[in-house]
């Protein structure tokens, strides 16, 4: 994606509430949700295990990824907790009469919550 121009990524008016779509921005794969009327753009592709996630299942404002269930937010790509150890990238969607745009600043994730040093939790 340009740095100075966001990357048009067709019409998206057809969405509804709950729908999403996998699409092309520039040279990144994204997927497109509408929530509550709005578009949220994150990067198709699970932190986890390399999935697209624009074949999985969005709840409200979280998409489940299809292969182990990592979920995220749409909002601003955070991870909801295991298996991902990661958020995803999110970017802001524009829409109007040309149709729907992807602004090339990307919204940094919240930081992981990672567990202690190491990576390890103890879960008994």
């Amino acid at each position: 994606m340009s740095a100075d121009a966001p990357v048009p990524i067709g019409d998206c008016s057809d969405l509804r509430d709950g729908d999403m779509r996998a699409c092309k921005a520039g040279s990144v794969e994204v997927v497109v949700c509408r929530v509550g009327g709005v578009l949220f753009a994150l990067e198709d592709l699970c932190s986890h295990a390399d999935t697209t996630l624009s074949d999985g299942l969005l709840s409200g404002y979280i998409v489940t990824c299809p292969l182990h269930g990592a979920q995220f937010d749409v909002r601003d790509g955070t991870h909801l907790g295991p298996p991902a150890w990661t958020g995803v990238k999110c970017f802001t969607v524009t829409e109007g009469p040309e149709g729907a745009a992807v602004a090339p600043a990307v919204r940094a994730p919240k930081p992981p919550n990672a567990g202690p040093p190491g990576g390890y939790f103890q879960t008994r």
